[in-house]
């Protein structure tokens, strides 16, 4: 999901140098760039030097780097929160003063915020949607963290080419990636993979007939579900039977419009498409950028209200029919989640240049 084509190119030698300087940053004409560690080749007799050019062999550490990445954004971190929990607070007023009156109590009886499911719709959570809630949020974590790592624009810790002699052959050149770009599209790939399989088993199950709206009282009944959410008196809904109005839209932006769109302007931003022609025309690069981000953000708002009212709504319950495919009361589901939290929490740890490149060696070249 929030991925960027960071492809970094061979320097030709700087003349007038006679060292070989690893990570260092060149100063040409006051613009600062990141140049890789090459050999300097030393001048021939006769050629000139570069003007206005100093080189520093300093690199700060990456803790050094999330430090002053924090210290200058934490206003904004700060203003942001603040901001946030006021228009909460706003909301939550909004919503309570607007049930007071005699209309939107009649439209909430109206549409309670359900539409009965469609006949034949399956009842219950299948077993295979367990494992389904797992990897998809394993894989959204390690698209978060490295869709951060590239947005922030360091330069990588190492870097990786495929190895023609491994893949097999293609016209083009291999082209070197950083390597949080390199598990970027590997995540990416296998969270497609996981994604594919649930749309097949989706249809097959007949489970579709719970998360696609069919019919247009979804409409009134998901604003009345919102509005009962947002003035913490949440709807009366049992999701093993059937979603509230506004969980199915909700369920079906995010597997069928979100999803897409991430996958979609994800491949546009990677190494997989072409450099020039006609799909560089029809779908630029700037589009897919300015796509791809906020439908990040999206997924992750989409999972902190997702995870909030889960544990606010009968947590024990929702945890078993979400990973253990019981309608029940007990613990189950509840270590089943927590052991997912775990393995989720070890990858993001783990997720470490060194770790990396050692797996990303076995499928290419690994520099840096």
């Amino acid at each position: 999901m929030a991925g960027c084509v960071a492809v970094l190119r061979h320097g030709s030698p700087l003349a007038g140098a006679d060292a070989r300087v690893e990570a260092s940053v060149v100063r040409i004409r006051g613009v600062d760039s990141p140049v890789e560690p090459q050999s300097i080749a030393p001048a021939a007799a006769g050629e000139g030097t570069i003007p206005e050019m100093t080189v520093t062999s300093s690199k700060p550490s990456r803790a050094g780097a999330a430090a002053g990445w924090w210290k200058a954004q934490r206003k904004r971190v700060l203003w942001t929160t603040a901001i946030a929990v006021v228009a909460l607070a706003a909301v939550v007023l909004l919503a309570r003063w607007l049930r007071e009156m005699p209309a939107v109590q009649a439209f909430i009886e109206t549409y309670p915020g359900i539409v009965p499911p469609p006949e034949g719709a399956p009842v219950g959570i299948p077993a295979w949607l367990g494992w389904q809630h797992f990897l998809n949020a394993f894989f959204l974590v390690l698209l978060v963290k490295t869709g951060l790592e590239l947005r922030s624009k360091r330069r990588p810790p190492g870097f990786w080419t495929r190895d023609n002699t491994r893949w097999p052959r293609t016209k083009r050149a291999p082209r070197r990636m950083g390597i949080f770009l390199w598990l970027h599209l590997w995540v990416e790939a296998l969270w497609v993979l996981v994604g594919l399989s649930y749309v097949v088993l989706l249809f097959a199950t007949g489970q579709w007939l719970r998360i696609v709206p069919i019919d247009w009282a979804v409409v009134p009944n998901s604003i009345s579900a919102a509005l009962q959410y947002a003035s913490l008196e949440w709807p009366t809904e049992d999701s093993w039977v059937v979603y509230n109005s506004l969980q199915q839209l909700a369920y079906f932006t995010i597997v069928f419009i979100a999803s897409p769109i991430a996958i979609v302007t994800g491949i546009r931003l990677s190494s997989v498409w072409p450099l020039d022609g006609p799909l560089v025309r029809a779908f630029p690069e700037k589009l897919a950028r300015a796509l791809h981000y906020p439908v990040m953000l999206f997924f992750l708002a989409f999972t902190f209200v997702h995870v909030v009212l889960v544990l606010t709504t009968g947590a024990l319950r929702k945890l078993n029919q979400m990973y253990a495919a019981r309608d029940t009361d007990d613990w189950i589901g509840f270590a089943v989640f927590a052991a997912s939290v775990v393995v989720m929490v070890a990858a993001w740890v783990l997720a470490k240049p060194a770790l990396l490149k050692r797996i990303a060696a076995g499928s290419g070249r690994v520099q840096g």
